[in-house]
């Protein structure tokens, strides 16, 4: 990779993400005495899987491919199988699909009322036959004699994703691969997480000129363990200065 020059971030310019896997919260300070949640979330074996150009893709932007955590071969399919071997790469447990700009290239599933809306269920006992876990009635008697619309009842549930913009990064742990971001991130522990850069236009200010395409080390340059934020309280620092 050492032939591939940094090159300059320009308008309308979209680089490719990651998948990531939520860790849990900790909180964090500031030096002004504030306090803060955060989510870790960390990168585990991320790699780019395929590219589709934009004539095979939607016309506008090509796609990159990105798969997160390795997984064992048992789990896939031969022909899943094949397009790992042609990229180089061992299986992987979650795979993204990120649309980026061209100078930045180097099924759901059926449940019941209970899991879906928790619902109660029917009783255990006193003559109930293999209606334990049924949604009970769902409509009203003879008038208007029809179910209303947006009943709770049993469907497709997941498959849905839940978005937080512009959420800060205050400290990257360079070693564990770890991002600290600002806030809760929606989702449960050990879940994987899509993430991009903002578009926010009242954050562009903030990501003036990132790593593009991506990061690359000056010569014999090691980045440090940890990366903090300018307003971020270290606790090797001292927490009060007498002068």
């Amino acid at each position: 990779m050492n032939h591939v020059l940094r090159r300059s971030l320009l308008v309308g310019t979209r680089r490719v993400g990651l998948v990531a896997v939520k860790l849990g919260m900790m909180p964090l300070w500031t030096k002004a005495g504030e306090k803060h949640a955060v989510t870790l979330l960390q990168v585990q074996d991320c790699h780019v899987v395929s590219y589709t150009p934009k004539e095979k893709y939607d016309g506008k932007k090509p796609a990159l491919v990105v798969g997160g955590k390795n997984t064992s071969p048992f789990n896939k399919s031969e022909s899943v199988m094949e397009k790992y071997r042609l990229a180089g790469i061992p299986p992987k447990q979650k795979i993204s699909i990120f649309r980026v700009s061209e100078n930045a290239i180097i099924k759901p599933g059926f449940q019941g009322v209970m899991k879906r809306w928790g619902f109660k269920g029917q009783p255990a006992t006193h003559g109930q036959t293999k209606t334990h876990r049924r949604p009970g009635a769902s409509g009203p008697g003879g008038d208007p004699a029809r179910v209303f619309p947006g009943k709770k009842m049993p469907g497709k549930m997941g498959n849905v994703y839940r978005t937080a913009f512009g959420l800060k990064v205050w400290r990257v742990n360079t070693k564990e691969n770890i991002l600290y971001v600002h806030g809760s991130v929606p989702g449960h522990k050990n879940c994987f997480v899509k993430v991009n850069d903002t578009t926010l236009p009242t954050h562009q200010q903030d990501n003036k000129n990132p790593p593009f395409p991506t990061y690359f080390a000056d010569g014999d340059e090691e980045l440090p363990e940890d990366l903090f934020d300018d307003a971020v309280f270290q606790f090797t620092e001292p927490s009060i200065v007498i002068s």
